[in-house]
């Protein structure tokens, strides 16, 4: 999909690309949330969910691969976090490669930080 003259930002770009169409569309995979999450008001819940499909505050913090595949979020003066990871279809193991939807499960994960 990219420059095969850089396999490692080839790489990384693919799977942010995969990982933002997936956590803006939340098509493509599956989303979960902890129990703290499902708890919550459902507006306050929908407002959180929304603030991780329109998250765009990756740093090298939060982001040190460049995967945006983690993110923190601050609702109602409240810390949550959000997570992508990579399984095979079966669920069973991790994607033998993350950069080929046909093979990878993204599940996306929010969480309160104390879930963390």
């Amino acid at each position: 999909m990219f420059d095969a003259h850089c396999p490692e930002l080839a790489r990384t770009l693919t799977i942010r690309l995969l990982n933002d169409a997936f956590r803006r569309s939340l098509i493509g995979g599956r989303t979960v949330m902890t129990q703290a999450v499902a708890a919550m008001d459902p507006e306050p819940r929908q407002a959180l969910i929304c603030a991780v499909q329109n998250y765009q505050a990756f740093s090298p913090e939060n982001d040190p691969d460049g995967e945006h595949n983690f993110g923190d979020i601050s609702l109602n003066d409240e810390l949550f976090y959000f997570k992508i990871d990579f399984y095979d279809l079966a669920m069973e193991a991790g994607s033998p490669d993350p950069t080929d939807p046909r093979v990878t499960t993204r599940v996306l994960t929010i969480m309160h930080a104390r879930d963390y």
